[in-house]
């Protein structure tokens, strides 16, 4: 028991002062792997339903073209996606997928949600 103790600390001290790249991305896609898994197990299902913010804005379809609905249902198939495009567009970027006005249109109705991710 011992050993293993003085191996550990040996391998510690060894990672900390000579990190290799490899091994520290792998570490970090364990350690992300590990808190999604304990933040699925710990949902409290108070979160956001990423159908809500699609069903928000189907009675102002009529203003939207096809392809951007089409957008608008890759955006909101998962909560994960509809974090990453608030992230990714919401901030003042420009997505060319849509148009100006709904591109701020969605950005409007995502932000009603922001606590709920």
């Amino acid at each position: 028991m011992k050993n293993l103790l003085i191996l550990i600390v040996f391998a510690a001290v060894y990672l900390h002062f000579y990190p290799q790249p490899e091994l520290t991305q792998w570490y970090n896609e364990q350690k992300e792997t590990a808190l999604e898994i304990f933040s699925d197990a710990t949902d409290t299902k108070v979160r956001l339903k990423s159908d809500r913010i699609y069903k928000d804005l189907e009675s102002r379809f009529d203003e939207f073209r096809d392809s951007e609905i089409k957008y608008l249902e890759q955006i909101t198939s998962s909560r994960s996606s509809v974090k990453e495009y608030y992230t990714d567009f919401c901030s003042g970027k420009r997505d060319s997928k849509f148009h100006v006005k709904n591109q701020k249109l969605v950005c409007q109705t995502i932000s009603q949600y922001t606590g709920l991710f």
